[in-house]
């Protein structure tokens, strides 16, 4: 069931997410227009959808935010533009000032060498933000000769939050702190819960399917909203999904696609960098056990022998 409309603002609107926007066009040409932004606003009051606006790096037009502001709403913005966002996305390491991010939800997209390499940034964001969202952009390229590295990486991540919780600061790193407090899948949603406009007057799986193939769209704000088969997107209908345990594994419809050719069969390379988190969630709680930090609903995680659930499959009964 639809809960979430995504309103990509311009093409040029930051990603927070897998895929890569394009950064070179030019300031206002992709510019939703008025009409598509306000059928778009209809569209979500009709069928009771919360909306998540994704803006541009440049500011909008008055008349713009006099439309946005007629609505209850989301605004994701890049770090250009940080006044009254909700969620900000970071586009660079770069230590942001404090009181640009202080207390703050931000996202930042980065491979697993980048993140490796900017250890002491992420540091100093888990010092000031409220919760801090690692989105990896090389998953596709994962290797299992790199999941030795990620192990580490991630359990040092862990040991660092371990030191700030000892401080009473209960910030928030998805990477980790998600499976903690889950018992059940917390996915993306694409296609199932969640659908996003386009600038175009298009509606697509998620943003990822516009800026990869506009064609790709799934119906219009004219002709509808069209997804066929959707039972397909969902989690019931999953072979490998619905057995498992990385409760906090985003399962990327947009990468299945590419990976396996199915939506709602993920790649190998997704689901063992999932169970990595999955595991240094529990690394991360034996941590906090050690040195008697309590967070609020968490619970336990088992220990597996496995990083891909296929391998595990003739449990599945």
């Amino acid at each position: 069931m639809l809960q979430y409309l995504i309103i990509i603002l311009d093409d040029a609107s930051v990603s927070y997410c897998h895929y890569d926007a394009p950064s070179d066009s030019p300031k206002g040409e992709s510019l939703i227009s008025l009409e598509t932004l306000q059928a778009g606003i209809v569209f979500a009051m009709k069928e009771n959808l919360n909306i998540q606006f994704v803006y541009p790096s440049y500011a909008l037009p008055a008349e713009y935010a006099e439309v946005i502001e007629s609505i209850d709403h989301t605004k994701i913005k890049p770090d250009a533009q940080t006044k009254e966002a909700d969620v900000v996305v970071l586009t660079a390491w770069q230590t942001q000032k404090a009181e640009d991010v202080e207390g703050a939800t931000c996202i930042i997209r980065t491979s697993c060498q980048e993140l490796s390499e900017h250890q002491e940034q992420v540091k100093a964001l888990l010092n000031k933000v409220a919760r801090l969202n690692i989105v990896l952009t090389d998953v596709e390229s994962f290797k299992d000769a790199d999941a030795d590295n990620y192990k580490s990486l991630l359990e040092t991540l862990a040991d660092m939050l371990t030191e700030i919780f000892k401080t009473g600061r209960m910030v928030q790193l998805n990477l980790l702190t998600d499976r903690l407090q889950l018992t059940q899948m917390n996915n993306c949603g694409a296609g199932d819960t969640t659908v996003t406009l386009a600038p175009n007057g298009k509606f697509y799986l998620c943003p990822a399917f516009y800026h990869d193939d506009p064609s790709q769209h799934v119906g219009s704000l004219e002709d509808g909203l069209d997804i066929k088969n959707r039972q397909l997107l969902r989690l019931d209908h999953a072979p490998i999904c619905r057995h498992c345990d990385a409760f906090q594994c985003k399962r990327c419809i947009w990468m299945n696609s590419r990976l396996t050719l199915d939506a709602n069969t993920p790649s190998h390379q997704q689901c063992m960098v999932a169970h990595l988190e999955r595991n240094a969630s529990r690394y991360l709680l034996a941590k906090m056990a050690e040195q008697g930090i309590r967070m609020s609903d968490t619970h336990d995680i088992p220990e597996i022998n496995y990083l891909d659930p296929f391998t595990n499959y003739k449990q599945w009964k």
